[in-house]
């Protein structure tokens, strides 16, 4: 059977899609009440769906408004909040299913590398708490899956794709343009470097497909705004009104019980309790906190990847080692007064890429059966932790303690 599914990466790709779905789902109703920042999400989608006035605007609107469609189709609660989360994470999955198999083409390399995605336990959490992170993920994972895809032929109807694509994760959150910037220089590094991976697209095209489609969906993402009942955006105020916003996600504020640093998200120093609270009679709680598996091994396989990245010259691992360097760094920069360990969602993702073109490198002789046995730590640990994960019934108030390894997961 196996054998089969390897030779069939549409069938394994549906396989793994319709297991993440059903993972996600199970228990989505818990809690049934507003946990952490769903108390800003949330009531800001609710104003969308009735178009009433601007609400969150220190965020743009795609998130918030897939949250409202799910508001809309299942209707205020909590299934209606978190559904279109679930669908999101869901497309993350495959979204790493896809990228893996476009650059190593591998079936099994690219469902070990979606399998880890579905049990780094962030994303876990994500799909199921009505946040921006879930979205940001499912939209660039699939953006640079589009990416990869524009080189293996058609380039410019592909490259669009990829281009509407990151358009929409800008949308969601301004974490994305980054990754947008980074496309345009791989672009020019590509056309530039001795090694078109686009041919048949000269440069100047091609970046002006990258980054004015995306542009041009970005501000397509507004839309809403201009049917406002009370303070519609208008034309002439769409451009000043991107200065407000970073004005709003620069401010300084207070400081937090669950903020952090962003050199401590990859040591998992300081996880953030979303929930712990009683809820329909019991004690229940949802601790974002990454797979220890995959959140600490796939530094090593960072590390990996990169020197023999280097060594083999191979683009594709050198790659994935700089798209997780990459995201760690740049918040580093970013101006924020205080950072959170669900800024790591993304960097997370990226791990799961890293293992499995790790394991494929070096997953030979002796050493053939590692991905397996490192596939059921992880597991192992994902059930481990389930119970804080997914909000299910504690024994009582001091349950958390179970699962707490050291002071600053507390």
């Amino acid at each position: 059977m196996f054998s089969r599914l390897r030779d069939r990466p549409w069938t394994t790709a549906l396989l793994i899609g319709i297991a993440a779905q059903a993972l996600f789902l199970w228990g989505l109703g818990r809690p049934g009440k507003l946990s952490f920042d769903e108390v800003h999400y949330v009531p800001a989608a609710r104003t969308l769906l009735a178009l009433a006035f601007p609400a969150n605007t220190e965020h743009p609107l795609v998130a918030k408004a897939m949250i409202a469609a799910g508001i809309a189709l299942f209707g205020d609660n909590p299934w209606g909040w978190r559904i279109m989360g679930t669908i999101a994470a869901t497309a993350t999955v495959l979204g790493v299913f896809a990228g893996l198999h476009l650059l190593f083409r591998r079936t099994h390399v690219a469902a070990f590398g979606a399998g880890l995605a579905l049990l780094n336990q962030t994303l876990f959490v994500q799909a199921r708490t009505a946040m921006l992170e879930v979205y940001l993920g499912a939209f660039l994972t699939l953006a640079i899956a589009a990416l990869l895809w524009s080189m293996r032929g058609r380039p410019a109807p592909r490259l669009t794709l990829a281009a509407v694509l990151f358009g929409l994760a800008v949308g969601v959150k301004w974490a994305a343009v980054p990754y947008v910037a980074g496309a345009g220089l791989l672009l020019v590094w590509s056309k530039t470097g001795g090694r078109d991976r686009w041919p048949g697209l000269r440069v100047v095209p091609a970046l002006a497909i990258l980054f004015g489609v995306s542009i041009a969906t970005y501000f397509a993402t507004f839309t809403p705004a201009f049917f406002y009942a009370q303070e519609p955006l208008t034309f002439g105020r769409l451009l000043p009104f991107q200065w407000e916003m970073y004005q709003r996600q620069t401010q300084v504020l207070a400081p937090h019980p669950y903020q952090s640093s962003w050199w401590s998200w990859p040591l998992l120093l300081r996880p953030i309790w979303y929930f712990y609270e009683p809820d329909g009679g019991v004690q229940r709680g949802v601790l974002l906190l990454g797979n220890p598996a995959i959140m600490w091994g796939g530094l090593a396989a960072v590390a990996l990847c990169l020197w023999t990245g280097v060594k083999r010259r191979s683009s594709a691992l050198t790659g994935v080692a700089l798209l997780w360097i990459g995201s760690i760094a740049v918040w580093a920069v970013i101006p924020k007064s205080l950072g959170f360990y669900y800024y790591y969602h993304l960097s997370g993702i990226w791990l799961c890429l890293a293992l499995a073109a790790a394991f494929h490198a070096y997953g030979k002789g002796r050493w053939r059966h590692a991905d397996e046995w490192f596939g059921y730590l992880a597991i192992a640990l994902f059930v481990y932790f389930y119970p804080i994960l997914s909000a299910a019934a504690l024994a009582g108030p001091q349950s958390f303690n179970r699962w707490m390894w050291f002071p600053g997961w507390r």
